[in-house]
């Protein structure tokens, strides 16, 4: 009888690391630059979009997101793509008419921005204290990597 409980005990160890294993695996495959990119995509991504992973995930150029209301204000980027890949983001509009504004996006858009270049795609992190400014910088950059799809 002791021995079946020590058995039931390790199977039941064995199945929780297994577990754990198998989830720390299928983040890492979802934090890819093309998985974020497809991801980014919605339902809506293609097999042409998929294709494009060889060459560059976007189509090269300029492309202007909409914009998206962040509570005291506007926000609204355009999205930069060279070689296929997005190599920078331009706010266009951002709250910042008031100075607790401009010291909160100071920080977060410098960050926001740096985060969807390595990340090539708009599921950046909330920044802390600009949860309002990553929510519409989200949303403005997906709309614009959405027409860089083509």
């Amino acid at each position: 009888m002791k021995t079946q409980k020590k058995q039931n005990k390790k199977g039941g160890y064995f199945m929780t690391l297994g577990l754990v294993a198998a989830s720390v695996v299928y983040a890492f495959s979802q934090y890819t630059p093309a998985a974020q990119a497809l991801a980014s995509a919605g339902p809506t991504a293609s097999a042409s979009a998929a294709a494009s992973t060889a060459t560059g995930l976007y189509n090269d150029g300029s492309y202007t997101g909409n914009a998206y209301d962040a509570l005291y204000g506007s926000v609204q980027v355009k999205a930069i793509v060279s070689g296929g890949k997005l190599t920078d983001v331009q706010f266009l509009q951002y709250p910042g008419d008031r100075q607790t504004s401009q010291n909160i996006n100071n920080r977060a858009t410098a960050q926001l921005k740096s985060e969807a270049i390595a990340i090539q795609g708009s599921r950046v992190n909330t920044v802390s204290g600009a949860t309002d400014t990553s929510d519409a910088f989200r949303q403005s950059l997906h709309s614009a990597l959405i027409q860089a799809q083509g």
